[in-house]
């Protein structure tokens, strides 16, 4: 018998605090990583992630519409528009070998804890993706800043936007270092192979491993460029400081000579 099951994931601009979520569902079960809802006469399950990501399993466009809904009203700060959407396929089918076929999943079985690895990693590869926007924006940023010093050979005296600009980069690299390293493998995938399998599988066709480290390399030469960018305006903003006080010396030297004549 074969059965498809759907994962369809949601990432927000906010994270989320796994025991406020689990207050306003009393209904969920809560564990370090994750909140589950089972939807009951609607079908289907939700997860929900602390990295901002709501994962579906199972359940229809519109049950999953009502339910975003919920969540706004619970955390007023999402904003209105979802960040990513990202959906995945698995197909359950008895004697098949956990693999991935064209974009697909195939299963001999699927368990709770299955579909919660599933759920997982579908709910990371969709922040992931919200992060590469971040990361690719400020990348484009930070070029922009580092080719105007390349051709006029300075940048500008103005200090307070570039540093806004150096802590969000900082606050953004913090970010992803703190919650991608849920890239770990979960216990679960340690105690059953057909689950390691399928976590090895759902990893490399997510291709979460190349991306986080292209995420760390990205954000490592944009801190590095913006250190670059930072030692040139300050020493800028010294020569300048120099400058006045070697013109006020001159000043004060000219006052005198014109009071004593």
């Amino acid at each position: 018998m074969v059965r498809a099951h759907v994962f369809h994931a949601v990432a927000f601009m906010e994270n989320f605090q796994l025991r406020e979520l689990a207050e306003a569902f009393p209904d969920a079960r809560r564990t370090q990583h994750e909140v589950r809802r089972t939807l009951g006469s609607a079908g289907g399950e939700v997860f929900m992630y602390p990295f901002g990501a709501v994962v579906f399993h199972d359940v229809d466009a519109a049950t999953r519409e009502k339910e975003i809904v919920a969540l706004r009203r619970i955390r007023p700060g999402l904003k209105e528009a979802k960040v990513v959407s990202e959906e995945f396929t698995v197909r359950e089918d008895v004697g098949a070998k956990p693999a991935v076929s064209e974009g697909t999943l195939v299963l001999d079985k699927s368990t709770p804890e299955r579909a919660s690895i599933i759920a997982l990693t579908v709910g990371q590869s969709a922040a992931m993706e919200y992060y590469e926007r971040i990361v690719e924006d400020m990348f484009i940023q930070t070029d922009r800043i580092v080719e105007r010093l390349e051709h006029v050979g300075t940048v500008s005296t103005k200090m307070r936007p570039l540093h806004r600009f150096i802590g969000a980069a900082i606050g953004t690299r913090n970010e992803v270092l703190s919650v991608l390293h849920l890239l770990d493998k979960p216990d679960a995938a340690w105690e059953d192979p057909g689950m390691s399998q399928i976590y090895d599988e759902l990893r490399a066709e997510f291709d979460l491993v190349d991306r986080y480290r292209a995420l760390e390399l990205k954000l490592g030469s944009v801190q590095d460029s913006l250190e670059l960018v930072l030692d040139v305006a300050r020493d800028r903003r010294l020569v300048l400081l120099e400058i006045t006080v070697v013109l006020l010396i001159l000043l004060e030297v000219v006052l005198g000579i014109v009071r004593a004549a």
